[in-house]
């Protein structure tokens, strides 16, 4: 039987090198791993890239480099809606397009206050279009600046206009999510991506494209046999089980994140640095040891469900080692 394709795209996170400066090297080491895993696409410059924390030249930087080292073998987008006024934002959309990617996703909470209403939302949506030309565009429902969520008939109208090629959701509720799926099933070219875990089993059966969440920025081969398997009618015993301990740990590793992945992913033999610009404080004790016991459970969801994990030690045998591991 021939599932339908569906992709794992992940929030691609920033390390920082000693001084706080972003480590390209170890950028490239990620998209290896990340690769490795079966990821089918990145969204770079996002909030797990710490985007409001680091420069526009930074964000600019940080993606040209990451589009150089994927080469065209996945798919890239990255955040563009910066700017105080309209005129900047798409200012700053042509120049992160230019750097090679293949769309441009903007924040929905960057076209309206937070008291403004949805007339405002379009009437501003209206003149970035207006400004973009064909640039292809994505939407993201970004809990920062705060959470913007597009109702199903705002969505509808945003996805008449043909503009949109991407939609990463945080509706959470999965009445909003299936009111949504089945708008952007009227336009062929618009991926939908469902950004919220607990709600992975059920949005690729409803028909998502993929998910793109911060899990895996902690375990993505566990994500990708999400993507391959939710629908799967020979797997459905263990896409529940999965899909009831994703859920039961997806709370801890929102903790201090990204500084809870950054932990993570050095302790799978990662070069990342538990340095944050976002997140300064240290993680405590506890939350290490919740993260350590986090980890232990992935090892043994990748032997019930006969994954293999990326071998790092391999991966990373071009790459010197500056620091002792954790």
């Amino acid at each position: 039987m021939q599932l339908p394709d569906k992709k794992f795209v992940p929030v691609m996170i920033t390390p920082f090198n000693l001084k706080a400066k972003v480590d390209l090297d170890a950028v490239s080491r990620l998209v290896d791993f990340y690769l490795a895993a079966g990821v089918k696409g990145f969204f770079a410059n996002c909030l797990s890239s710490e985007m409001y924390s680091i420069s526009e030249d930074e964000r600019l930087d940080l993606t040209r480099h990451i589009v150089r080292y994927v080469k065209g073998r996945a798919p890239i987008v990255a955040t563009g809606s910066f700017g105080l006024t309209i005129e900047d934002k798409a200012d700053f959309t042509q120049r992160i397009y230019d750097t090679g990617i293949d769309a441009v996703i903007l924040i929905t909470g960057h076209y309206a206050n937070v008291d403004d209403d949805d007339d405002v939302l379009m009437r501003n949506f209206d003149r970035m279009l207006k400004l973009t030309g064909d640039i292809p565009l994505g939407l993201y429902e970004c809990p920062a600046p705060y959470k913007r969520i597009l109702s199903a008939p705002v969505f509808e109208k945003l996805v008449a206009t043909n503009r949109f090629v991407y939609h990463k959701d945080t509706s959470i509720e999965l009445e909003q999510v299936k009111a949504k799926l089945a708008i952007a099933k009227n336009d062929p070219n618009l991926e939908f991506y469902d950004a919220h875990t607990p709600n992975a089993m059920h949005s690729l059966q409803m028909g998502a494209r993929g998910m793109s969440s911060i899990s895996g920025n902690f375990y993505p081969e566990i994500l990708v046999w999400m993507c391959n398997n939710a629908s799967n009618p020979d797997k459905q015993e263990e896409v529940k089980w999965l899909q009831a301990e994703l859920s039961a740990v997806d709370p801890a590793i929102h903790v201090a994140y990204p500084m809870s992945a950054k932990y993570f992913l050095r302790k799978r033999g990662l070069p990342v640095r538990t340095i944050s610009r976002a997140h300064a404080l240290e993680l405590t004790p506890q939350q290490k040891q919740t993260l350590d016991e986090i980890y232990d459970r992935f090892t043994g969801w990748c032997d019930k469900l006969d994954i293999t994990p990326v071998n790092v030690e391999e991966l990373m045998k071009p790459l010197i080692h500056l620091d002792p591991p954790i």
